[in-house]
């Protein structure tokens, strides 16, 4: 089990130090919640990694409700929003497959110029 996380404080401080040319923590730069998408992308290749490692995986969100007594249960600190989590393993009963032979076929999902 994986629980990625999103932190908006760790975010900003990464990008106010002075390789990303700002010092202030201004969080109007970001048109959308980058620290969140960031973390989906992280998962997204977990996800990847998980079925190219022949192993299946499943993520899940966390209810609202849940979130607090996920929190407690992993010591997760305030400043951090666990945005799902993923379980991995191998399928019950079965010898391992390749599931990137379950994957749509470039051209079926590349579009260049035009659909």
């Amino acid at each position: 089990m994986i629980v990625p996380l999103s932190s908006k404080r760790v975010y900003l401080d990464r990008y106010a130090e002075p390789d990303k040319g700002w010092t202030d923590r201004d969080e109007g730069r970001w048109p959308v919640p980058f620290w969140h998408i960031d973390a989906g992308m992280a998962t997204l290749l977990i996800l990847l990694t998980v079925v190219d490692e022949g192993l299946g995986a499943l993520y899940f969100g966390i209810v609202p409700e849940a979130v607090e007594p996920v929190r407690a249960a992993f010591g997760i600190p305030d400043d951090h929003e666990p945005i799902g989590a993923i379980a991995i393993g191998h399928e019950a009963g079965s010898e391992r497959r390749n599931l990137k032979d379950r994957r749509r076929q470039l051209a079926d999902v590349v579009h260049y110029q035009q659909w």
